[in-house]
């Protein structure tokens, strides 16, 4: 069995990075539920995100999507962000909401319009540059919605010339992260649909460029943790954005609708090697009905049970077990440990970091949301696409 010390030091450096956004409101095409005490400018955001991780000690960056948090000195936002006990994680880019998008960015038959789209893409490089970021993230909506409407293999031509650009203008320590999406909003093609079609194309460009895995963006029935364990045996696996679907990309908690996968997908992290900071964890959601601070803590807490029972596997008897060809003890080597209760093992390691070991408890006797609630009054509540 593995040694629980060992097991509580592997969790005690686990780093989860929450995204601006989702402290903003957000919610489904048909309706966006406001919320009293949402932050009206990424300032607000990033004092948001340093409650979440004074209760979890876990989440220390806080990635960020332009021009949705753009500020005129980012330099000032990152110190700002120091002050508070956190820092600026990923560079999100947004290629999807002008106008000009409607047949794509820089897969757009029109070069005056994937020039305006790579011109974004090379103004994020420059505020990673400021912010001392270093991954740059990047998902394109672009596609086709109806058979003939534009040549596949030219859309994939341009995409490749894009992507080449900006990969020539990323200094060392940085990267890019390409994340892809399987369908929406185009219904017939995506440019990037898979993480085949990702791969191919990081693999092209260089070791600078990783593959994202968003955990809504694959079909039903999907293997996510088959394509978790390729890409790191192919070192290409550059990070996550952790949500949870039931239908297709639904952005909710991480865990929530599938916690057996999410402790698939973690195990196989710790199987390939991936449990280091050059994978990056970070949660993607929308938070429309719920809480959004308190969401944000649980789903913290629920990558970390995952995380903890995937370190509780025993990996001498799940490997004895498989050498033998014995199915069901290896399957129950599995199951035995998704089937523990992590919450003390847990407890103890927030204990030891000098936390409560409720970090729901403890926000809420922070008095944090009462306080947002009489002091953000007036302005524009940020939200998603703001």
């Amino acid at each position: 069995m593995p040694d629980p010390s060992a097991v509580k030091a592997a969790l005690a450096t686990q780093k989860i990075e929450t995204p601006s956004w989702a402290y903003g409101n957000s919610g489904t095409r048909f309706k966006v539920f406001a919320q009293p005490g949402v932050p009206r400018d990424p300032w607000e955001k990033l004092a948001d995100a340093a409650q979440v991780h004074a209760v979890t000690g876990v989440a220390p960056t806080v990635a960020l999507h332009i021009p949705w948090d753009k500020v005129d000195d980012y330099g000032k936002l990152a110190a700002f962000a120091r002050e508070l006990g956190v820092s600026l994680g990923a560079i999100n880019s947004n290629t999807f909401q002008d106008d000009d998008y409607k047949l794509g960015s820089i897969c757009h038959p029109d070069a005056a319009v994937r020039r305006k789209a790579l011109d974004h893409l090379l103004e994020c490089v420059d505020i990673m540059d400021a912010t001392g970021s270093t991954d740059l993230k990047l998902w394109f909506a672009d596609g086709t919605n109806y058979p003939g409407q534009d040549d596949l293999r030219a859309r994939q031509d341009r995409l490749a010339e894009g992507l080449a650009q900006v990969y020539a203008r990323l200094r060392d320590g940085q990267r890019m992260l390409l994340e892809y999406k399987f369908f929406e909003p185009a219904f017939y093609s995506t440019d990037v649909p898979d993480w085949g079609t990702a791969y191919a194309h990081c693999l092209k460009l260089g070791e600078k460029a990783q593959v994202v895995v968003d955990t809504g963006h694959h079909a039903p029935g999907t293997n996510i943790e088959f394509i978790v364990a390729t890409l790191l045996r192919e070192d290409k696996l550059g990070g996550f954005d952790f949500n949870s679907r039931f239908y297709a990309d639904d952005d909710l908690m991480v865990g929530a609708a599938d916690p057996f996968q999410l402790f698939r997908i973690m195990y196989e992290v710790i199987r390939g090697g991936g449990y280091t900071p050059d994978v990056a964890f970070m949660l993607d959601q929308c938070h429309n009905i719920e809480a959004k601070i308190p969401a944000i803590i649980r789903s913290v807490m629920n990558v970390q049970e995952a995380t903890a029972k995937a370190l509780l596997v025993d990996r001498d008897a799940l490997t004895a077990a498989q050498r033998s060809g014995d199915v069901l003890e290896a399957n129950a080597v599995i199951m035995d440990a998704y089937n523990t209760d992590v919450r003390p093992l847990l407890a103890e390691v927030r204990q030891e970091l000098g936390l409560d070991p409720d970090p729901i408890a403890a926000y809420r006797r922070s008095g944090w949301q009462e306080r947002i609630i009489a002091e953000r009054v007036g302005g524009t509540q940020a939200g998603w696409g703001a």
